[in-house]
């Protein structure tokens, strides 16, 4: 889809995923966070969770790429701009099964009228239907060419 395929209130679904101790631990490697909440079951245990979470982090990693299985910026994106606002609701645990609802807020057209901003508001929610993340990140995608 292209800048002029988007409207505001414009809602897009993607597929789940259910979060697993290899997502934890590899993403634990890749950014090197050990923090035991994430990592040290006793720790965790212990916690007004009771158990380890997944990084907050991570959710946002997901959401962006939940947001790539929808195919909808697949020729069109040029740039992520930002990530505003993102809050962390309720924590991610492992066997969690999340998804993406990602709303189309606002769209604003470039100076050069080649590209344009998508303002994206992402929800990854969970499997008993309550939004775990929230939050904001916009677009720049090009106009359709003209044929």
């Amino acid at each position: 889809m292209y800048y002029d395929d988007f409207e505001p209130g414009q809602v897009f679904t993607s597929q789940a995923r259910t979060m697993t101790e290899t997502d934890l631990t590899m993403f634990s490697m890749l950014t090197g966070d050990w923090n035991p909440i994430h990592n040290d079951s006793e720790f965790a245990g212990q916690s007004r969770f009771g158990q380890r979470l997944m990084h907050g982090a991570f959710g946002i990693g997901l959401g962006l790429g939940l947001m790539h299985t929808l195919g909808i910026f697949e020729d069109s994106a040029v740039a992520l701009l930002d990530i505003e606002g993102w809050k962390f609701v309720e924590p991610v645990l492992i066997g969690d099964t999340l998804h993406l609802r990602l709303e189309i807020i606002d769209k604003s057209l470039g100076k050069s009228g080649n590209t344009g901003r998508i303002g994206r508001k992402f929800e990854l929610v969970n499997q008993h239907g309550r939004a775990a993340h929230v939050g904001r990140a916009d677009v720049l995608v090009r106009v359709r060419p003209v044929s």
